[in-house]
């Protein structure tokens, strides 16, 4: 299984790197959204870790082009990961085409959770969150 990371923060990318290894996941990084999009336009994933508040384009918009693709990326599991903690988050991220929210800190068993739903989600072709 291969994850791509996309958030501004190293310690952040570093954190859950480390949660991943213990799984024999691989995660690759993208420190910005714009880098995030190229990296999935040249690689292939299992999900996506989104944060939502980066410098430049946030991850809402982020979201947005990955789901209006028109390839079969377009429905890549994405699992948002934000500090922010907004009543309403949970529905945004939801209408943006989210799949999952977690808040940070994440917790490495919530992590391997959320991943697992996508994942089994997406295989039976309905969306959770």
């Amino acid at each position: 299984m291969q994850v791509l990371a996309i958030e501004d923060d190293a310690l952040n990318r570093r954190v859950v790197r480390d949660m991943l290894m213990v799984a024999g996941v691989g995660m690759d990084e993208a420190d910005s959204a714009e880098a995030g999009l190229r990296m999935i336009d040249r690689m292939e994933f299992d999900a996506i870790l989104m944060d939502l508040r980066m410098p430049g384009m946030d991850g809402f918009e982020a979201i947005g082009i990955i789901r209006q693709r028109v390839d079969a990326k377009a429905k890549l599991p994405i699992i948002v990961i934000t500090a922010d903690a907004a009543a309403n988050l949970r529905e945004q991220c939801l209408a943006h085409g989210a799949d999952e929210l977690l808040l940070k800190p994440v917790a490495m068993e919530e992590l391997f959770d959320a991943i697992g739903r996508v994942i089994a989600s997406r295989s039976d072709g309905s969306m959770m969150l």
